[in-house]
């Protein structure tokens, strides 16, 4: 109860704003100021996620798509993180990538989603991997970067100590590079779930993005704004959780705590 009331004390800000938006919202609504078939009511999105929680509509198309995330994202990071090493290792290699990165990286996961399609169909295999796409460059950059950084004194004491190469990558090089790759995972993961709703707006027949897109053809507002707003919501959740996860194990980088 006590680190709740102080996190309250804390953090109230970030409550009152919001809880004066809605107020505004609500009241606006109320008096009629805003129309209630482009902008419902708070209280009227409130029932309406009501409905869709207990029908299990919206647990379901959300699970859909966080199962869909989770696939791809560890595909697309997971390569990421292998490729990064190995071309911020290799300078020839560096070379050698550059002009294909170069090209490849600007372009948005959104632009990958008609090729896909027309490769792999509208199955799972396109879905996941538009994600894996997005993943993939922001971790991969992370990672490059990030071991480009290390303190070049790490370095020099690994060397007159004479460590061999696999203990200089594991013990020195990695572990210094793990903010900032972190740093690429949490907004990786970030790109990961704005991806995979981009793509089932296009072509899907579940999933978060599927619900918003269907409610929208039948012009239920409310519905689509409980699906925009809980794809919020459940990025702050992610959000969380991965940083938990990396004070857990970047326990001695005084700087995230």
């Amino acid at each position: 109860m006590k680190k709740f009331i102080l996190w309250i004390k804390e953090n109230y800000l970030a409550l009152v704003a919001p809880i004066l938006i809605l107020a505004i919202w609500e009241a606006a609504g109320q008096l009629g100021l805003i129309r209630a078939t482009l902008l419902p009511k708070p209280s009227a999105i409130a029932v309406v996620l009501v409905e869709v929680l207990s029908s299990g509509e919206l647990l379901s198309n959300l699970g859909v798509s966080i199962l869909r995330v989770a696939q791809g994202f560890i595909i697309g990071a997971g390569l990421g993180i292998l490729v990064g090493v190995q071309v911020a290792l290799s300078r020839k290699l560096q070379t050698a990538v550059s002009l294909i990165f170069g090209v490849l990286r600007p372009i948005p996961v959104i632009a990958w989603i008609p090729v896909l399609i027309l490769w792999m169909g509208i199955d799972e295999g396109s879905k996941i991997t538009v994600i894996a796409i997005g993943s993939f460059w922001t971790v991969l950059v992370s990672v490059i970067e990030g071991i480009k950084n290390v303190d070049k004194k790490f370095l020099e004491v690994a060397t007159i100590l004479e460590k061999d190469h696999i203990t200089l990558l594991t013990k020195v090089i990695l572990p210094a590079a793990l903010p900032a790759i972190f740093t690429g995972v949490r907004v990786g993961i970030d790109v990961a779930w704005r991806s995979v709703v981009a793509a089932e707006l296009i072509a899907a027949a579940s999933g978060i993005g599927y619900m918003i897109m269907y409610a929208r053809e039948l012009s239920q507002i409310d519905v689509v704004l409980v699906g925009v707003l809980s794809i919020g919501f459940t990025g702050i959740i992610i959000e969380q959780l991965l940083q938990l996860l990396e004070k857990r194990l970047l326990r001695w980088n005084v700087n995230i705590h």
